[in-house]
Order: structure tokens, then sequence, then C-alpha cells
């Protein structure tokens, strides 16, 4: 039976496995790695983090000739925690898992991404950093989106202002959620067929009632392994990544929308973002500023009042 084993090791250490597994070294260019090494029926990843995972029957014993195996936390839980709905070692599962970014920011688009983790990849996406994209930097997020995006399959959705406010009368922000959560489950699933997610999570913003009451409606609905959890990115890396990938994309959203404006654009819905709608509004009125924000936020009438000033 294979097992993953995770260990932290010193430069001096690294040093040495460099020259121990020297001839048994594959030709694999991983990002962030030092080497990728098959040594009997055990393939050892080391990361330039200084983080060793060992994948294999044997991977225990060949982990405990250079460390101990390091004591989860957050993601890296090695059991469901207590009092979840979840099945048991759920962060251990081939999982399927989904988020979004964007809903509560005035400007920008809102980004949905549903991302495959195999349960053969969750000890290698952990040791090159993905986690809560909250406890992450701007360009750290920038920068392991691109990783993630060549380890793992995914499906990214990006609603501009411009389509949001097409749709927006129509649907409100939840029903809008759940049908691109949806979709993004949906186009993913048919990807990777005929493999099948163990499981699929979605970081979850509504109760599931709502979610299943407003997924009827939708052309192509997932209803099959369906789990929801909020802080799913604790839980599973698969939300995790998804949540990484999402944060990247509307970043790279805001940071095209400043180009295009010739002004620093903000994230979220405070003051910031009333005053630099108002001077949208006095470079192009209501048809310039509806390209680049939720017209239905509270924003828009304060943004008014300013440039009416």
């Amino acid at each position: 039976m294979s097992q993953t084993q995770v260990i932290k090791v010193t430069k001096d250490t690294m040093k040495k496995m460099h020259a121990f597994y020297e001839k048994n070294r594959l030709n694999k260019n991983v990002p962030y790695t030092e080497f990728v090494a098959k040594s009997g029926n055990t393939t050892i990843t080391a990361y330039t983090s200084g983080k060793i995972v060992f994948q294999g029957p044997d991977a225990a014993k060949a982990a405990a000739k250079w460390g101990n195996p390091l004591q989860s936390k957050g993601t890296s839980n090695t059991s469901t925690p207590k009092n979840s709905s979840l099945p048991a070692n759920f962060n251990q599962l081939s999982v399927l898992g989904s988020d979004e970014v964007g809903n509560g920011s005035y400007f920008g688009p809102v980004t949905v991404c549903a991302a495959y983790v195999d349960k053969t990849m969750v000890a290698k996406l952990k040791a090159l950093g993905v986690r809560d994209s909250k406890e992450l930097t701007d360009p750290q997020i920038i920068q392991l989106s691109k990783v993630i995006k060549e380890l793992i399959p995914y499906k990214l959705l990006i609603v501009e202002p411009e389509k949001y406010n097409e749709i927006q009368p129509k649907y409100n922000a939840v029903h809008m959620k759940v049908a691109l959560h949806n979709q993004a489950i949906h186009l993913l699933l048919n990807e990777i067929s005929p493999t099948k997610p163990e499981a699929i999570l979605i970081d979850q913003f509504t109760p599931e009632g709502n979610y299943k009451k407003y997924v009827r409606s939708e052309k192509n609905q997932v209803s099959e392994k369906l789990y929801f959890i909020t802080k799913g990115e604790q839980y599973h890396v698969a939300v995790a990544a998804a949540s990484i990938v999402s944060r990247a994309a509307f970043l790279e959203e805001l940071d095209k929308e400043s180009l295009e404006l010739g002004m620093k654009v903000p994230s979220g819905a405070g003051a910031a973002s009333d005053k630099v709608a108002a001077k949208v509004l006095a470079k192009g009125g209501m048809e310039l500023l509806s390209k680049y924000v939720k017209l239905h936020f509270a924003n828009t009438e304060k943004a008014k009042k300013i440039a009416s000033k």
C-alpha cells in the first residue's frame, strides 16, 4: 500500500541527499524542486523550501533515514477535524474543490475556480506551501497560482463587471455564485473524465439547502458527492489551490483595470472605491464606470455624490 511521508531537512542534509540520490535522479522539471528521484519503489521529491516528500510502499522507511515526519497543522491535518460532516481522513482523499473571489469587491470581476487534487498530489502541494490564500501575500499568490496551474487540472471562470451587470438583475449574488461554482465543477469533471473524484468540496457561502434550490435551475447540475463547509481550505488542499488560482486571477484583473483607467483600482467596497469610482465617472460617465464595477453596490450612489460636488 502506497504511503506519503513529509520531512523537513537542513541545507546540510539536503546536500547529503543530493549526493545520495545522484544516480536515482529522474529527468523531471518540477517547479520549486531541488531534485526528483526514484529509489526502489519510493519517489523522493525535494523542494527548495527544505521539505522532502517520500511516496511509495516504503516511504516511511526511506524518510526515517533523513528525519522525523512533520507534525501537521491547518490544511496539513492527517485526519478530519471533529464535528465535521466530512468522511474520515478527508484531506487525504482525491478531491475536487471550488472557491470564489471578488464577490464583495466593487471593482473587478468575480472569479471562480474548481481544482482537482489527486491523493498522490496532496503532500506535494502542501510542501510547495499551498494553503489558505489569506495567509499569503499577493506576490506569493500570483507565483503559487502559476505553479498550481502546471501541476493539477483546474477550471477558472472570470465574470467581468460588464457581464456581471448584464446578469445581475436576473441572478442575485448567491444564485450567481451557485451557477458559477456548478459550471466550473461540471467543466472540470468533463475534463478529468473518466477519473472521478472521491468527493467534491465547495467552500460554503450559503446553506446547503439554498445551494441545491438554486442549482436546480442550472442546465448541467452536479449533485453527487457534494460537501459544503466553511473555511474549506482547512479541510482539503484542493480548496486552497482553487482559492489561490481564483485570487490570483482577481488580482491580475484589478491590475489590468488600473492600467486601462490610468489610476490604481482598489479591492473591496470601502471609501477608497467611492473616490476612484467618482474619478471614473468624471472621466467617462456611467458608460465607462459600468465596465469596471458592480453597479448594484451602494458605492455607485456614493460615487455619484462625490462626482457631483
